[in-house]
């Protein structure tokens, strides 16, 4: 490929002297769980969030089932999601024991408070905005509606780390902020990473016990729980990076908005709204004859992908959620046209516009 979609390379050679001493350092001190960096890049990612805490754990995933479970959820309760995000979002509401709930989707990808209302119901618990491709969901309605209604609200901010609307970090919103630091992420660990974001001590206190076993003491577990500690190697790679991750961001933003200006009709951009800055993990398009168009693409040498072609509530193990075809008609479209464009810091303006050029001669 000239331009892959991904290269996972060029986030590590830019910082490679640094990652090695960071690393040096924990091998020699030799605290691999939960060691001092683990603490520090905590206090660092809250302090950058804009929260007062930040619990690091083992992944993205587990970021969301641990909020999750913290609720305290029963069979009868439900959480609302979005249908067209990485099967965590839904599976964790699965695996925390509640019943999982989806509301469609606006032109930007991210719940639209428009029909977000009427979904809820008495069982009602939380609900679970995904900041989808890296842009903010409307969090504001969102929020406004969630206290209407007293429901809890866990931002899944696993590809918006460092997305804002107004002045304000995603993952600062809600109850609970869930980040995942996979080495596809904007800011990347070397391996899997992730952390909830909280500004309730007593929210932090019981996240700090369930990533570990339910253990308060080495002899002393207060709930049952699972193993979920963030590994310190991945700490000190993280705190290691964050520093840079505004100057990695600024040139995600750089390139996406070459190709919005770049790529012409039929092509639909993704839409911004006023005061609201996303991250763009990757920049999400929709194409008519997509599939034909990431073909020639790829006969290009530009790699792409499509993130995700068959909406979670068609799944097969979404069987019994109630759902069909249809059900969800804003989604399902967007599926059948959506094509991931890759913007990471490494590609430069030419590459954009290669990328823009070989779309727009597709269709002409």
């Amino acid at each position: 490929m000239k331009i892959p979609f991904v290269n996972t390379a060029a986030k590590i050679n830019v910082h490679q002297a640094r990652l090695t001493k960071a690393m040096q350092t924990v091998l020699q001190h030799g605290h691999y769980i939960l060691g001092p960096e683990v603490q520090e890049f905590e206090k660092n990612f809250a302090a950058y969030i804009g929260v007062k805490y930040a619990v690091g754990v083992n992944s993205g995933t587990d970021a969301l089932l641990l909020a999750l479970k913290s609720l305290n959820l029963k069979q009868s309760d439900e959480v609302i999601t979005a249908p067209n995000s990485f099967l965590a979002s839904a599976s964790v509401i699965a695996l925390a024991g509640a019943r999982i709930r989806f509301c469609d989707v606006g032109p930007d990808y991210n719940l639209d408070p428009k029909k977000l209302e009427s979904c809820i119901t008495e069982n009602t618990r939380a609900i679970i905005p995904v900041h989808l491709t890296g842009y903010p969901a409307p969090m504001p309605e969102i929020m406004t509606l969630a206290q209407k209604h007293n429901i809890h609200v866990l931002e899944d901010v696993a590809q918006a780390t460092g997305a804002m609307i107004n002045t304000q970090k995603a993952g600062s919103f809600g109850d609970f902020g869930c980040f995942s630091f996979h080495p596809l992420k904007v800011l990347s660990a070397l391996g899997d990473a992730g952390m909830v974001t909280t500004n309730s001590r007593k929210t932090y206190k019981r996240l700090c016990e369930m990533r570990n076993h339910g253990l308060v003491s080495r002899d002393k577990v207060n709930q049952w729980s699972i193993n979920s500690r963030l590994d310190t190697i991945q700490a000190a790679v993280l705190d290691t990076k964050l520093p840079y991750l505004e100057r990695a961001l600024a040139k995600r933003r750089e390139n996406a908005k070459l190709l919005q200006y770049l790529i012409k009709e039929p092509v639909v951009h993704p839409p911004v709204r006023e005061h609201t800055i996303g991250s763009y993990q990757h920049y999400v398009i929709q194409a008519p004859k997509r599939d034909a168009l990431q073909a020639h693409l790829a006969d290009q040498g530009i790699g792409s992908a499509v993130h995700y072609p068959t909406p979670i509530h068609l799944q097969p193990a979404c069987v019994n959620a109630g759902y069909t075809k249809g059900s969800l008609p804003i989604c399902e479209r967007q599926a059948s046209q959506i094509l991931s464009l890759p913007t990471y810091p490494a590609l430069n303006p030419e590459d954009m516009r290669t990328i823009a050029a070989t779309i727009n001669a597709f269709y002409a």
